[in-house]
């Protein structure tokens, strides 16, 4: 059995993880999308009184807010899963949806985020968020380990899913606020898919 963590990822963030809770720090970004992301997941998923399993996603920020709506976790089969900004940091992404496919309740919900590839992510996601705005350290991410939208569909159509929405989550550096587009899902977006009853 080989396990699916790449030793480099997990000492960056142990370096940054004194840092995840301060919204001043460069995880700012995660905490100013985090009501968009939890809104689009809780309309889809309605997560009061369910059990709830977030799969590695930034120092818990949205499982908190989860948390915060009334959802509930446990070590069994899961009404909602959600697996945020956490796929482009694994040596095998696609195991990781089969696992999270795995923990979800047949006529659950699954939340992926993860970014685009192509040449506009790797102008906006790495060069533009991480050297010339400098709103994450240098390095946090790999242009080869972003995921088209293709993928992710193919991986979670193979663990026997069913994609029922893909968004687009946008960040306007001039009034420095997020916003979400069906239309839009060339950098950061987000998938919701059903496992089926």
């Amino acid at each position: 059995m080989s396990i699916n963590v790449d030793p480099k990822e997990i000492h960056k963030f142990e370096e940054l993880a004194s840092r995840w809770w301060d919204r001043n720090s460069e995880f700012k970004p995660l905490h100013d999308i985090n009501p968009l992301r939890a809104n689009w997941i809780d309309q889809r998923a309605e997560v009061a009184e369910k059990d709830l399993l977030d799969v590695g996603c930034g120092g818990g920020i949205l499982c908190e807010a989860m948390a915060q709506r009334g959802a509930k976790s446990h070590p069994a089969a899961f009404d909602t899963v959600t697996c945020l900004e956490m796929l482009e940091h694994v040596p095998d992404p696609s195991s990781v949806v089969k696992a999270c496919a795995a923990m979800t309740k047949p006529g659950g919900m699954i939340f992926f985020s993860t970014i685009n590839r192509n040449p506009k992510s790797y102008l906006l996601a790495i060069i533009g968020v991480e050297y010339v705005l400098r709103m994450l350290p240098k390095g946090t991410h790999e242009f080869s380990k972003f995921i088209r939208p293709s993928e992710l569909s193919q991986w979670a159509r193979e663990a026997g899913l069913e994609i029922t929405e893909m968004t687009g989550l946008l960040y306007n550096p001039l009034t420095k606020t997020y916003k979400l587009s069906q239309t839009d899902v060339d950098v950061n977006y987000m998938i919701c898919a059903r496992k089926p009853a």
